[in-house]
């Protein structure tokens, strides 16, 4: 029978497909529509053991393609396998490029699939292989398929470190002002200390433009000192010295920034209506302004 062949899909699909087609499973091959279904719920879904199956399978093929990709930038390994290697990045390649074709043809809406995040991801990971065609070396820019293996929190159900990750992007989120005014201070304070240090020392220690001495401003103020260029005269010592002081204490603001940011969208989701989803409640409040719904505090 070919229902025994078909994978284990889900009792919602199932019925979906008997329902258009009483007779589907008694077939010996499934209509072209009812593959389409089953694939879709293969590839996007991971309710089911095939699903599971092929995430997990696709998970471990982008770490290896990662793993060759990084081994081909050692000359010496590049040197004595390159061939292999040239060969397995093809392949997975040739393996990518299928899936992320069937993807296209699967889904029920193919142009929101394409332009959405991980569309765009899955198109980036398989392009640059075809670009090192016609320019040499692009094909290193390959590694960016390391971005889809945020799939594996949706195929490990690991919803509390999504969660997370919204908490975080809630905080900087909300911060994004302070922050740009943040910047804007900063960049403007390296301008002014660059073009000072320029003046102060000159060409002879290295300072013998203004950008590169808002180079070394920079470099400075955040604490890096990487000592290609260091001021000679002892009032530019004294002013260096100022600019490292005052580095310790600008590192400390964004920082406390999002902080206070996430701890104020961490308060905001533990009193969440779970049927709305509004968030600003009085901290007494016990049912939700907007729907009536009880408020359940965050354990």
């Amino acid at each position: 029978m070919a229902s025994q062949k078909l994978p284990n899909i889900s009792p919602a699909l199932r019925k979906q497909i008997l329902e258009e087609d009483p007779k589907a499973f008694s077939k010996i091959l499934p209509s072209l529509k009812h593959i389409r279904l089953i694939l879709h719920e293969v590839i996007f879904g991971t309710d089911t053991s095939w699903g599971k199956r092929f995430d997990v399978v696709l998970l471990w093929a982008i770490v290896i393609s990662l793993v060759a990709i990084m081994l081909e930038s050692v000359p010496d390994i590049r040197q004595k396998h390159g061939d292999i290697l040239f060969i397995l990045e093809w392949i997975f390649t040739g393996i990518f490029t299928l899936e992320y074709l069937m993807r296209v043809w699967v889904t029920h809406k193919p142009k929101a699939y394409v332009f959405s995040f991980f569309g765009v991801i899955d198109f980036l990971a398989v392009a640059p292989t075809y670009i090192s065609l016609f320019v040499a070396g692009s094909h290193i820019l390959s590694v960016i398929r390391a971005i889809r293996l945020l799939r594996v929190f949706r195929i490990l159900k690991l919803a509390r470190y999504i969660k997370g990750a919204q908490l975080i992007g809630a905080g900087l989120n909300a911060s994004k002002e302070k922050i740009l005014v943040f910047l804007t201070a900063v960049v403007t304070l390296v301008v002014i200390l660059g073009t000072l240090m320029y003046m102060i020392e000159g060409g002879e220690n290295g300072f013998d433009s203004i950008p590169r001495s808002i180079y070394w401003a920079v470099v400075t103020l955040t604490t890096v000192g990487y000592g290609d260029i260091a001021p000679g005269t002892i009032l530019g010592q004294f002013v260096a010295s100022l600019i490292m002081i005052l580095g310790y204490s600008i590192i400390a603001v964004p920082t406390g920034i999002v902080s206070a940011e996430m701890n104020r969208a961490s308060k905001d989701d533990s009193r969440a209506c779970l049927r709305c989803g509004e968030t600003s409640h009085y901290d007494t409040a016990r049912f939700c302004h907007k729907c009536g719904e009880r408020i359940v505090l965050d354990a």
